[in-house]
């Protein structure tokens, strides 16, 4: 028997580093300008999000289940609830000539994100033959605050499927939804047949559309149509 669905909402937000009064990300445009951090490939829209799944930092996650659409909330966290304290463990220094490449004319460079074995970290500092490596998350140590204001408690069925590919796929477009009380049928849209990625997104659309809906089954349908003959 599957779970009981969770409700899912669309919300706009900026964050902030407190300690800082800096802007670090934002799902407005304007703001994002106005912070000098607007990157023209995010798609600047209302963020979809279901509610009760602890993809947030928690004291968030709280305030926006509890909150009432267009109401315009603030929240604080400690750091000791969101990214946690930084540690001096993970920083390291390594030979700059790691992260030369004479050929593609690429030079380590402060704030640069590099990946060493598996890990992602930031050059926080190029000396004379090193590189100072930073691995703590960027907001470690910070203190956050969020002002949120949930746009629209969704409730469309079919709008419901699309903002959870949306969230899980990055891109809605093409797909068609037939929604009924115990099942959910996705066609997929022919790009999905050539995409790497769809194969990984579709576990965490599965896991997600049982959480919204509260179905026991989802049907994936592919449609190959034969070429017409000239």
């Amino acid at each position: 028997m599957a779970d009981e669905a969770k409700k899912l909402i669309r919300f706009n937000f900026k964050a902030y580093i407190a300690d800082e009064d800096r802007l670090y990300d934002t799902n407005i445009a304007e703001a994002a300008k106005e912070a000098g951090i607007y990157n023209e490939k995010v798609p600047y829209e209302p963020v979809a999000h279901i509610v009760g799944t602890k993809r947030l930092f928690p004291d968030l996650e709280d305030a926006i289940a509890s909150a009432e659409v267009g109401k315009e909330y603030e929240v604080s966290i400690p750091c000791e609830k969101a990214a946690g304290p930084r540690n001096p463990k993970n920083v390291e220094y390594r030979p700059i000539k790691e992260f030369i490449d004479a050929e593609r004319n690429q030079y380590p460079q402060p704030g640069m994100t590099v990946t060493v074995g598996n890990k992602s970290g930031i050059i926080a500092a190029v000396g004379s033959g090193r590189v100072k490596v930073d691995y703590n998350n960027p907001l470690a140590g910070h203190d956050l605050l969020y002002k949120f204001t949930v746009v629209e408690d969704v409730t469309d069925p079919v709008e419901k499927a699309k903002a959870v590919v949306e969230a899980d796929f990055s891109m809605v477009e093409g797909f068609d939804f037939a929604v009924s009380e115990d099942k959910i049928v996705v066609t997929e849209p022919d790009l999905c047949k050539y995409d790497s990625n769809w194969a990984i997104a579709k576990y965490k659309l599965v896991a997600d559309l049982r959480q919204v809906f509260g179905v026991d089954r989802i049907e994936f349908l592919q449609v190959w149509d034969v070429p017409k003959k000239e």
